[in-house]
């Protein structure tokens, strides 16, 4: 076990990381930005160091600074978190230059599936179902036109690399999906200096579904389940659960193997997620690859038990998985909310500023991971996220009963939050329903 790690990153995931490191009786060293100065989550390292100004242009994203920050604390490791440098395999190389464990897959697994041509690919060989498209990225407007045909529209233009909605669009036609092409290269290789795209069926109404895996350095994988992500803005996740609801056993069982197919094939350890869409008949889809923990990790903690952030520790520095597959059961219902700092009434803008005043919830089966307290001041220059609410419950109907009760008690003043469109979607009777896709929120809201 590591004696000394390194957290390259802030706000909630860093505390979630500094608990389950203290747990261990493993030593913490954090960093922060101007911006951050003072968080009270930094007394709880052992060390912190500023590493710049507020930007994390210049703070967070500072590789040099980053590196020179752990050599100077002395540590065996670095946890990347999510977000910043989680899924930079240039990070993952110079940390393993440098002999510093990097906390998650090894860099050559991170390229590999970073990209998602590459990932389409391997999924293919691992026999994982892809939604049809083309076999490789567009060379041309002409070849999409090609592929459209084929498969028919609406179709979905799609970039290589990255993610979060950015260098993709519909077509519904010829006309359209010229446009898209030439509009999702121009995004993608400004978001992610790769411009290169591909092809896929555009799957309507589909709902997404994700699948927690760990894997060790011993031939071990495993996965945790499932966790129904559909309700989101803009493809950007508002609440997440499980188990996944309207889903058969045949499917879960047969989409969790998936999963951890596709991370054998790719010799991938450490914890990752496998994503898929869900069509309306049931088909499963393979869609890309998160190399990191995700946001969303503590509903998979509160219905297996797993601490996931400790089996990452534990994995990465060498230690088998504690558990096997037959040991891994779904225990009950769990709900995450997402509280942003965002108005809903007003197209979920920004709302940066001072929290004059926290409660939090609590009872049985409620816990609310966050950074923040009375007199934190959100910053406009990170992600809006200001904390999770996350609910356990014997069944799913009394995990809604319980979200609502607790998002009823949290009372955040000061800033907007989107705790009240939570509420009016846990109210609708089509989340009760479990009927639900992904454009659920736009065409229910708007926006």
């Amino acid at each position: 076990m590591y004696k000394r790690i390194l957290i390259a990153n802030r706000g909630e995931i860093a505390l979630r990381i500094i608990r389950a490191c203290r747990e261990l009786g493993v030593e913490t060293v954090a960093i922060f930005s101007e911006a951050d100065r003072g968080a009270p989550y930094l007394e709880l390292a052992d060390e912190a160091y500023c590493i710049g100004p507020a930007r994390s242009s210049d703070s967070y994203l500072k590789i040099d600074r980053v590196i020179s920050t752990a050599e100077v604390g002395n540590v065996q490791a670095i946890h990347p978190g999510y977000g910043f440098l989680a899924e930079n395999a240039h990070f993952n190389e110079v940390c393993r230059s440098c002999k510093i464990d990097f906390i998650g897959p090894s860099p050559e697994a991170m390229k590999m599936l970073g990209d998602k041509n590459q990932a389409r690919n391997l999924a293919r060989q691992a026999e994982v179902p892809v939604v049809p498209g083309s076999d490789g990225l567009l060379d041309s407007e002409d070849s999409a036109l090609t592929v459209a045909h084929e498969i028919g529209f609406p179709v979905l233009v799609k970039a290589s690399a990255g993610g979060g909605g950015k260098g993709m669009r519909v077509a519904l036609n010829d006309l359209a999906l010229k446009q898209a092409v030439q509009q999702a290269r121009i995004e993608a290789e400004a978001a992610f200096g790769d411009g290169s795209v591909y092809l896929e069926k555009y799957v309507q109404r589909p709902r997404h579904v994700e699948v927690q895996v760990v894997a060790d350095h011993h031939g071990n994988v495993v996965h945790l389940w499932e966790r129904d992500c559909s309700l989101q803005r803009r493809h950007q996740k508002l609440v997440e659960e499980s188990p996944a609801p309207q889903l058969s056993d045949d499917t879960r069982q047969s989409m969790c193997a998936a999963a951890v197919r596709l991370i054998q094939a790719a010799d991938y350890t450490n914890a990752g997620t496998v994503e898929f869409i869900v069509d309306t008949e049931g088909n499963f889809y393979f869609i890309e690859v998160n190399a990191r923990i995700q946001v969303e990790h503590p509903v998979t903690e509160m219905v297996t038990g797993i601490d996931l952030i400790k089996t990452q520790i534990r994995v990465a520095s060498g230690e088998p998985l504690a558990f096997a597959q037959e040991d891994i059961q779904l225990h009950g219902a769990a709900i995450e909310c997402r509280i942003n700092a965002e108005d809903p009434a007003k197209n979920f803008r920004p709302s940066p500023g001072r929290i004059e005043q926290l409660i939090v919830p609590g009872g049985l089966g409620v816990r609310f991971d966050s950074h923040a307290y009375a007199g934190y001041t959100v910053s406009p220059f990170y992600d809006s996220m200001i904390g999770k609410l996350i609910v356990h419950q014997p069944t799913r109907e009394e995990a809604i009963s319980c979200m609502l009760r607790a998002l009823a008690e949290l009372q955040i003043e000061g800033i907007r939050t989107t705790a009240p469109r939570h509420v009016e979607m846990l109210n609708h009777s089509a989340f009760a329903e479990g009927r639900i896709d992904t454009n659920f929120v736009e065409r229910t809201w708007g926006g």
